[in-house]
């Protein structure tokens, strides 16, 4: 009997001490002791039955959380925060009843505490080009939240602000993968706003070019394709996508398609116009395709297409008189392998060929100059160039240079030798 009774006394001296102990914590939180308040509920709660002591969690979350705001006491406890949230979760999973009571008459202001630390640290990291701690409480603020959401606590469903700059720190700690995830996040849930656009950029050219995954690539296409359905980004992509694979037919199909979509696009067309003539006519005739004409007479249509859109597109100009004028050095090519016989005349059939032959180079000569005269009268006076107008400006100037040169027009000549030297000087 007398047993009994001391055994009973000495569990309700523990139970008295650990309660003491407990209380001690919290007076000691209370007085802003922090330092000997975490040692408390530290050795509170590492008593095996204090374990399962919900409020025991609860305040040292809260002791913890206050760690984390001063700036002392948490550089020698680095993690402080992290483990108030761990805590915390603690805490709520030991509240069978999930009244969170504790929590209640806080006005939960532990987890805000914690969330908005987090947030605060990042922001302050982020501002002071320390991207990858900025990173880390990003991604901590962000699990928070979530955890928050998750417990109906919160009515944000997608912390969007949180997430980008978790992303944008991870970037620019050359954390790519990480940062795909928390953009993918983002477009995932199709988000707008200024700048958004991005974003679902950002993570196509990830996939496709970093990663060489393109079905992840061509979702994010997709996605961005229907939030930003104007952002010409997506079909140039997509037609980047196809040319890589090296069929130019299905090349073609996809420039046909990007254009039944949106028939204004002149730079598409120029380019579709542009890639279908370096195809189709070749400076080696027997690498032409059998089709060569056709795809000519084609690109000569989409050009025309392009300059009735836009009448000063000069690279639209440039190249259709470069049709012109190839076919004209085709001729002439024909013409002078034309050969008599050694110490032989030419036959009267190969004579009117030549003849014919001439004829041609001229006609062909003569269709070109307007065009390059179009690109003189659109960049010729248009006072400082980009290097691409520059370019064209010249290469129409050269060409008109060879043709006066042929048809012996000296004046003529002489007029587009100067312009041709002055044009760095001019523009």
């Amino acid at each position: 009997m007398k047993k009994f009774l001391l055994t009973t006394l000495l569990a309700s001296s523990i139970l008295a001490v650990s309660a003491q102990s407990l209380e001690k914590a919290k007076d000691l939180l209370k007085s802003k002791k922090l330092g000997d308040a975490k040692t408390q509920i530290d050795q509170f709660l590492a008593v095996e039955k204090n374990a399962k002591n919900g409020e025991g969690w609860y305040t040292k979350a809260k002791i913890y959380s206050e760690i984390a705001q001063d700036a002392a006491l948490a550089a020698a406890n680095p993690n402080a925060r992290w483990t108030a949230f761990e805590a915390l979760k603690q805490y709520v999973t030991l509240d069978e009843k999930g009244q969170l009571v504790l929590m209640q008459l806080d006005n939960y202001k532990p987890i805000m505490d914690i969330y908005q630390g987090y947030f605060k640290a990042g922001a302050e990291e982020y501002n002071s080009n320390k991207f990858e701690p900025a990173f880390e409480d990003f991604k901590n603020c962000l699990a928070v939240s979530e955890y928050m959401t998750s417990k109906k606590w919160s009515t944000i469903s997608l912390d969007t602000t949180v997430i980008l700059y978790a992303g944008i720190s991870a970037e620019k700690s050359n954390k790519r993968d990480e940062a795909a995830i928390y953009y993918g996040k983002l477009a995932e849930a199709k988000v707008t706003g200024e700048g958004m656009v991005e974003i679902y950029k950002w993570l196509v050219d990830h996939y496709y070019n970093q990663k060489k995954d393109e079905a992840s690539a061509n979702k994010y296409l997709a996605l961005g394709k229907e939030v930003f359905p104007k952002d010409q980004f997506w079909a140039i992509y997509e037609l980047d996508m196809a040319r890589d694979k090296g069929d130019k037919a299905e090349l073609y199909k996809k420039y046909e398609a990007v254009l039944a979509a949106d028939p204004a696009n002149t730079s598409v067309r120029y380019n579709y116009a542009v890639e279908m003539y370096q195809e189709a006519y070749k400076p080696d005739i027997a690498q032409r395709p059998a089709n060569s004409a056709e795809m000519v007479v084609k690109v000569d249509e989409n050009l025309k297409k392009v300059i009735a859109e836009k009448p000063d597109y000069a690279a639209a100009y440039l190249v259709l008189g470069q049709i012109q004028y190839n076919q004209g050095v085709d001729y002439n090519n024909q013409n002078k392998a034309i050969r008599p016989p050694q110490g032989g005349k030419l036959k009267p059939e190969e004579l009117k060929k030549k003849e014919e032959l001439r004829g041609l180079i001229t006609q062909k000569f003569d269709a070109a100059i307007p065009y390059f005269e179009k690109v003189d009268e659109i960049l010729g006076n248009k006072g400082k160039l980009k290097m691409d107008e520059k370019g064209y400006l010249k290469d129409a100037y050269d060409l008109l240079i060879t043709i006066y040169d042929n048809k012996g027009n000296k004046e003529k000549l002489k007029v587009y030798e100067e312009k041709f030297n002055n044009v760095d000087k001019a523009h």
